[in-house]
C-alpha cells in the first residue's frame, strides 16, 4: 500500500498536540514568555534545516522555487488563502487573507502557542532555503491582524 503523506496542516496539528502541553509544563517552571521563546528557537532551527532540504529537493534555491513551496506545500489543501501582490526574480510579496493554521490552533485551544509553532518558522525556512532571501512581515492573522503581509526579497 503506498504511503499517504500528511499535509503540512496535518503535521502542525500532530506537533501542536504534543508541543503545546510541553510548552505549558515548561512555562510553569520558567514563565510563559521564556517557554514560548525557547519553543520558537527550537522550531526555527528545524525550519532552517527543512528550508535547506526543500531547496535541495527542488533543485533550486530561487525565489520562484520558494514561491512554488509556498503554493504547493504551505497552502496545500486550502490551508492558506493567498493574494499575490508582486512576483519576480527578486521579490515575492503576498498577503495571506485566510489561515487554517490559526483556525487549527484556535480549535485546539492553544492559539497562544501558534506563532511560536508555525509563524516563527517562515523567516528561518527562507534563510535555510537561500541565505540571501529575507522575509519582512509586520503582521499575522495568528497575532490578531486581518491578514499576514509576507514580503520576501532576494538580496543582491
Amino acid at each position: 500500500m503506498p504511503a499517504c503523506p500528511l499535509s503540512l496542516l496535518q503535521q502542525r496539528e500532530i506537533e501542536a498536540r504534543l508541543a503545546a502541553p510541553l510548552i505549558a509544563e515548561f512555562a510553569a517552571l520558567v514563565g510563559w514568555e521564556a517557554a514560548l521563546n525557547t519553543a520558537a528557537r527550537a522550531v526555527q532551527r528545524l525550519a532552517r534545516a527543512a528550508g535547506r532540504q526543500a531547496a535541495e529537493a527542488a533543485g533550486s534555491d530561487s525565489l520562484a522555487a520558494l514561491a512554488g513551496m509556498v503554493e504547493k506545500l504551505w497552502a496545500q489543501g486550502g490551508a492558506l488563502e493567498i493574494e499575490i501582490l508582486r512576483r519576480d526574480a527578486t521579490h515575492l510579496f503576498f498577503n495571506v487573507t485566510g489561515c487554517r493554521y490559526a483556525e487549527l490552533y484556535d480549535r485546539l485551544g492553544v492559539r497562544e502557542c501558534g506563532f511560536a509553532l508555525s509563524c516563527s518558522r517562515d523567516a528561518a525556512f527562507a534563510a535555510g532555503f537561500n541565505p540571501r532571501i529575507r522575509l519582512q512581515r509586520r503582521q499575522t492573522i495568528m497575532s490578531g491582524a486581518p491578514f499576514c503581509d509576507f514580503r520576501f526579497s532576494l538580496d543582491g
